[in-house]
């Protein structure tokens, strides 16, 4: 937060006397609950289109206790799940997740916990219903995450273990944007084609206040066509520019 001296100096006045201690106090809740709402001109998850390039409406919900604990939920239509894995049923996403955050030491934040990718009624040959563990550290701008699989990963069969590692960072340039630069690996062991790739993003953010916010991407991989291109649809990691709107309430 940034203040002038004037009003610094009056704030620190005021939290001096007992009043304003009391009602400093009374203002943190215990928790809080968040929602959202958004579209997308292309869903992108590890920079693999999940809706074969074309566009997703998506809405969430989180609750967060001053403890650290959180958990929510997230939805999305997805085509992959028909266009890839050769389904007849799985047309949505819903992504119910938990865990913990908090600081190990002053300035580095940790982040451990637990998420579904579940794709109701899904009929893939390997059901599509994905759980993993994943743990972040945060220092200043910077953010690394791993994320494992516990079972099979995204309708592939033998996928146990499946893994991805990301590092991202986020930088203010003032009046509402950032710029996000990301990169992270994805490993899927034991499928005849490799299925490893490298992604990479770049990502710029406009914060208009009262909630809406947009976001401009372009996104990237390495991921090879005999793996991620089935029939008429192209590279799933092929290289794109995705759009997205969103409103936080």
């Amino acid at each position: 937060m940034n203040l002038t001296t004037t009003s610094a100096l009056v704030l620190s006045a005021l939290l001096c006397t007992p009043f304003a201690s009391t009602q400093a106090m009374a203002a943190e809740p215990d928790y809080t609950l968040a929602y959202n709402v958004g579209v997308t001109t292309d869903y992108r998850f590890r920079s693999i289109a999940q809706t074969s390039f074309k566009p997703a409406v998506q809405g969430g919900l989180d609750f967060a206790h001053k403890s650290g604990v959180y958990a929510g939920a997230w939805g999305s239509n997805v085509n992959w799940v028909k266009d890839f894995a050769g389904a007849t049923e799985g047309s949505l996403e819903v992504d119910l997740y938990g865990g913990y955050k908090g600081e190990l030491t002053k300035g580095l934040g940790f982040d451990v916990g637990l998420i579904g990718y579940i794709y109701p009624s899904n009929n893939a040959a390997t059901n599509a219903n994905t759980t993993e563990i994943y743990a972040a550290l945060t220092y200043g701008p910077v953010t690394a995450k791993y994320s494992r699989s516990l079972g099979n990963f995204v309708a592939n069969a033998s996928s146990e273990g499946s893994q991805y590692l990301e590092v991202a960072a986020t930088f203010d340039l003032g009046n509402g944007f950032s710029l996000t630069p990301h990169i992270g690996r994805q490993t899927i062991p034991n499928q005849s084609t490799s299925a490893d790739y490298t992604d990479y993003s770049l990502s710029l953010g406009k914060d208009f206040g009262k909630g809406i916010s947009a976001s401009l991407s372009a996104v990237g991989t390495d991921a090879k066509d005999g793996f991620y291109k089935v029939g008429s649809v192209d590279n799933l990691g092929k290289n794109g520019l995705v759009a997205g709107l969103k409103y936080s309430f």
